[in-house]
């Protein structure tokens, strides 16, 4: 999920190629009840942004598994191999 409008996700979508829907919350209502938007540090700088967390939610809705502080090089075949 990301804080940017459907346009720019859209627009991501196209060109990167991406087939699958993503989804978006502007107001970062959603973003803020999984706990997963709020102050980050970075080289000292504090600012709000979202945090890398990938949730696995089962058929009927309910939370399976949380992984905090994903690496975005290895996630996805951290998760597949898990799965």
């Amino acid at each position: 999920m990301s804080a940017d409008s459907p346009k720019k996700q859209k627009k991501f979508c196209e060109k990167q190629g991406y087939q699958y829907t993503m989804l978006s919350d502007e107001s970062k209502d959603v973003l803020k009840a999984y706990g997963v938007y709020g102050l980050k540090k970075l080289y000292g700088r504090e600012y709000n942004g979202i945090f890398r967390n990938t949730y696995v939610i089962d058929e009927n809705g309910m939370i399976e598994k949380v992984y905090k502080k994903v690496s975005v090089k290895t996630h996805a075949q951290d998760i597949l191999a898990e799965l």
